[in-house]
C-alpha cells in the first residue's frame, strides 16, 4: 500500500516574494521533492491547507486528524511547519492508535535550494515504513516520539524534552 502524504503548509512550502522580501504560499513543491529525490515509494499526496503552524487552529489540526483517521493508508506522513508540530503530534496521538503517523517540515523554505527540507521528506517516509504505529516527528535525520520532543527555538534545532 502507498505512504499517504498529507500537506498542511509552513515554511516546507513557502516562496519568497523577491519584491517585498515576504515568504507566502503558492502550490506545494511535494512532487517536485519527490522526483528530485528519485522517490520509488508508492506515494499518494493530498493538500490539506497551506498555513504557517503559528496561524494554525485547533480547528486545523481537527481536520488533520480526521483525514489520517479516515484514510485507508496505514502509514501517514504529513508536513507542517516546525513552530507548532509537536502540538499538532499530540492531537493525531490522542485520536490515532493503529497507524504510523510522522510529521516533518523544513527549517528553511525548500525554493531557498539549500532547504533540510528533501532531507527530513526522505528521513520521514523511511520512518514511516520502519517505525511501529504511534506518531513520531521527523527532523534533521531523527525521529522522536511526540511527547517526547520540542523545537529548541535558541538552535533550530529538534531535540529531546529532558
Amino acid at each position: 500500500m502507498a505512504i499517504r502524504i498529507f500537506i498542511t503548509g509552513g515554511t516546507f512550502d513557502k516562496e519568497y516574494n523577491e519584491l517585498n522580501g515576504e515568504l507566502y504560499f503558492k502550490d506545494t513543491h511535494m512532487s517536485e521533492l519527490l522526483e528530485k529525490g528519485r522517490c520509488k515509494v508508492p506515494v499518494e499526496i493530498r493538500t490539506l491547507m497551506m498555513v504557517d503552524s503559528l496561524a494554525m487552529t485547533e480547528g486545523d489540526r481537527t481536520l488533520i486528524a480526521h483525514q489520517c483517521k479516515s484514510c485507508d493508508e496505514t502509514q501517514i506522513v504529513v508536513t507542517h511547519g516546525t513552530d507548532t508540530m509537536s502540538e499538532t503530534a499530540r492531537v493525531l496521538a490522542e485520536k490515532i492508535k493503529d497507524k504510523t503517523i510522522v510529521l516533518t517540515g523544513a527549517m528553511i523554505p525548500i525554493k531557498f535550494g539549500s532547504s533540510d527540507g528533501l532531507f527530513n521528506l526522505g528521513s520521514a517516509l523511511a520512518f514511516a515504513q520502519s517505525l511501529p504505529a504511534g506518531v513520531y516527528v521527523a527532523m534533521n535525520g531523527r525521529y522522536f516520539n511526540w511527547n517526547n520532543v520540542r523545537k529548541n527555538k535558541q538552535t533550530g534545532v529538534f531535540e529531546e524534552v529532558k
